[in-house]
């Protein structure tokens, strides 16, 4: 009688904790509608002011704009407050990352950063927000054979309190961008004496299931991607489909070569693996930042910082062409916007047994998008050797503010690489209605790709 009158206790008081859990969770669940913004973010300004409060975004689009062409940029008027450059950058090293640190040591005569008032920009449709409110009470992460998985989550931020640093890192891959979209693009890897050398002319077809009606629940497939080069003439009609899966170990990439006539399914689209999409000049794992599985590392929830990050740059959409975007060992400073805005730090460790060329990194997620737009890659002996970067614009008419013209700057050769140029095209991130999923399939390649 005494075992099972303990046993009955042991389980009155583990249904107890399991209702206190619950109950905790729909408390944190609830904040999302008071002290923080619908995706997890503090709706308040910080204590200067110098951020302020958060009040819906920018969801009004330019009355001149017209579907799949040039967005303007809404603060064009703007001047900036200040500028930050190697003479001065010590006066506001707390408020800098250690690779834009290292930047303005690099490149003293050129790099700079010209800070600008900041905009609040980021929203979502309610969709969207009831979706993460959903999450924020059910979602949970899963240890399986491809590392912590997202489970019970769908159509918003899985984890818009998250309690560690995979939550976090899958908030930045889950992030809201678009359901379906379309671009068109340059790319340039710019060499070490300043020559910039174009790599990609492509268009792309670009869907997040995990956005639409029951899609990721049904095969796992959260991103999805098929793009076709139409140059340089030497890369013109390859083309590469790519399919990211909640279970890594169920993602999939494939390439075109029309000198071959066949599509073939690339052994190992991850990681530190050269991306084809990029003319293998980036990672799998260095796209937007960061990109794909996350099994390889240990990951750290460092904490939240004021940071000065690039933000609302819509002049990387309304420059003329890449020439004014690319300067010699760096974008130009003059089409660059930077703002203050709160970030979560996480930092990535390579764990033990597992390989990686660069073991160590740090990554800086915008609150308000969840979107890693700066991020630094360290190899084998510690040193700093990537500056990882992208260029966050607001998109009024999705609405939300999505991240572009992303690359890298090599601190040891001192080569770079600009992907995601939107400058110069007519038709740059157009919203479109659904694609049907036969549109990234393997057999979709070979009827674009060839010429």
């Amino acid at each position: 009688m005494q075992t099972r009158n303990h046993f009955t206790a042991l389980l009155t008081a583990l249904a107890a904790s399991l209702l206190f859990a619950q109950g905790a969770m729909a408390a944190d669940a609830a904040s999302l509608k008071t002290t923080l913004t619908p995706l997890g973010a503090e709706r308040a300004a910080n204590a200067d002011g110098s951020i302020p409060a958060w009040d819906g975004g920018l969801t009004k689009a330019d009355p001149a704009y017209k579907d799949g062409g040039k967005r303007s940029d809404p603060f064009a008027g703007e001047k900036p407050l200040f500028s930050i450059n190697a003479q001065n950058a010590a006066q506001y090293a707390d408020k800098l990352s250690v690779g834009t640190l290292a930047m303005l040591k690099k490149y003293p005569d050129s790099y700079r950063l010209d800070v600008y008032p900041t905009h609040r920009t980021a929203a979502a449709p309610q969709a969207v927000y009831d979706a993460t409110a959903a999450n924020a009470s059910s979602a949970k992460l899963v240890d399986g054979a491809s590392g912590p998985t997202p489970q019970n989550a769908q159509g918003g931020i899985p984890f818009p309190l998250p309690q560690n640093g995979a939550e976090a890192i899958w908030n930045h891959l889950l992030r809201w961008r678009g359901a379906s979209w379309h671009t068109t693009f340059t790319q340039y890897l710019t060499t070490t004496d300043g020559k910039h050398v174009l790599t990609n002319d492509s268009r792309a077809d670009m869907q997040m299931p995990f956005y639409l009606p029951g899609g990721a629940e049904k095969d796992g497939v959260f991103w999805a991607i098929r793009l076709i080069n139409d140059g340089p003439p030497l890369r013109a009609g390859e083309a590469i489909l790519g399919r990211e899966n909640l279970d890594a170990d169920k993602a999939g990439a494939w390439t075109y070569l029309p000198g071959q006539r066949r599509v073939r399914r690339l052994p190992n689209a991850c990681c530190d693996t050269p991306t084809p999409a990029t003319a293998g000049v980036m990672s799998f794992d260095e796209l937007y930042v960061f990109n794909g599985r996350i099994d390889r590392f240990d990951w750290k929830l460092v904490g939240k910082k004021e940071l000065y990050i690039p933000y609302n740059s819509n002049r990387v959409l309304t420059a003329k062409g890449p020439d004014e975007l690319l300067s010699d060992h760096h974008l130009n400073p003059d089409v660059l916007r930077w703002e203050l805005h709160r970030v979560w730090v996480v930092e990535a460790t390579l764990k033990s047994g597992k390989r990686h060329v660069l073991p160590k990194s740090t990554y800086y997620l915008d609150e308000d998008t969840w979107a890693a737009v700066l991020g630094e890659r360290y190899d084998s002996k510690n040193q700093l050797a990537k500056v990882l970067w992208t260029t966050p614009v607001v998109v009024p008419d999705l609405p939300g503010v999505v991240t572009v013209t992303n690359g890298f700057y090599d601190l040891l050769s001192g080569a770079w690489f600009a992907g995601d140029i939107f400058a110069g095209k007519n038709e740059q991130y157009r919203i479109v209605a659904p694609y049907p999923e036969s549109v990234f399939t393997p057999d979709s390649l070979a009827g674009e790709g060839i010429r």
